[in-house]
């Protein structure tokens, strides 16, 4: 049995890491190269790099230090932040960079990822979903960094998502980001029950039991972490960290 992927969702600001609450005050963490550095000696599965402000500022994905990230790692490593073209997606790819999230573009515009996944193939295209609740528990898919409702169902969004050839969905939680409060599962099952992709479970994570019940209870294929991953204890001192894989196989490979 393959256990679930467990991934450090990393944030890029003007090239430094950082890292947000509910999709604001981003702190400076460090040095992307350096953290990276750390989690090949963890043997981390995947690592996922989203820019957040590239598509606010309207520019493109900061490629020297994509350059520099995929030289440096040893794992697959998925792109996101200022992605709208064909030509931009070639070029991340050209990095060394294995896959691109494709983020507010897609809920702009669904045939761009279509067009996308034709070109590159669905294995290498990721679609980024940031979820805000409404009132009366509402989800609503949101754009530019959580600025913008689009007025989109997170179910429905993901159905046309894979219809287009998404081959995977990043699935974030904005409520819950860097509160390491959890992962939100009935957001998480709602979306997994209607899609047959991966599904990567985002936004919450605090404990290495969080990810057992995204897989387990939310029937996710994997799970991100971002606080959990570059922080330690309660005052929040910067650690890039991994859990151990002993205890990931053990809550992970349980039956469901």
């Amino acid at each position: 049995m393959l256990m679930p992927r467990v991934m450090p969702c990393l944030l890029l600001k003007n090239g430094s890491l950082v890292k947000t609450v509910k999709f604001k005050n981003p702190e400076y963490i460090g040095d992307p190269i350096n953290a990276v550095r750390i989690y090949n000696e963890k043997e981390v599965d995947e690592l996922i790099f989203l820019d957040i402000t590239a598509t606010i500022d309207k520019r493109e994905p900061p490629y020297k230090v994509l350059s520099e990230i995929a030289s440096e790692c040893f794992m697959p490593v998925t792109y996101g932040g200022g992605v709208r073209d064909l030509e931009t997606i070639r070029r991340v790819l050209s990095l060394g960079v294995e896959k691109v999230s494709i983020n507010s573009h897609a809920a702009e515009n669904p045939e761009f990822v279509k067009a996308a996944a034709e070109r590159f193939g669905s294995s290498t295209i990721v679609v980024s979903m940031d979820i805000r609740k409404k009132m009366f528990g509402r989800y609503e898919v949101v754009i530019y960094g959580g600025r913008k409702g689009m007025g989109l169902d997170p179910v429905e969004f993901a159905s046309v998502m894979e219809k287009m050839g998404a081959g995977e969905i990043l699935l974030t939680a904005i409520d819950r980001d860097g509160t390491q409060e959890g992962y939100d599962i009935d957001l998480i099952k709602s979306v997994t029950s209607s899609v047959s992709i991966p599904v990567i479970a985002c936004g919450g994570a605090g404990r290495i039991d969080d990810f057992g019940l995204a897989v387990k209870d939310g029937g996710a294929s994997a799970c991100a972490a971002g606080s959990m991953v570059v922080y330690f204890g309660r005052n929040r001192a910067v650690l890039i960290n991994y859990p151990d894989r002993d205890k990931l196989e053990a809550i992970l490979c349980q039956e469901k």
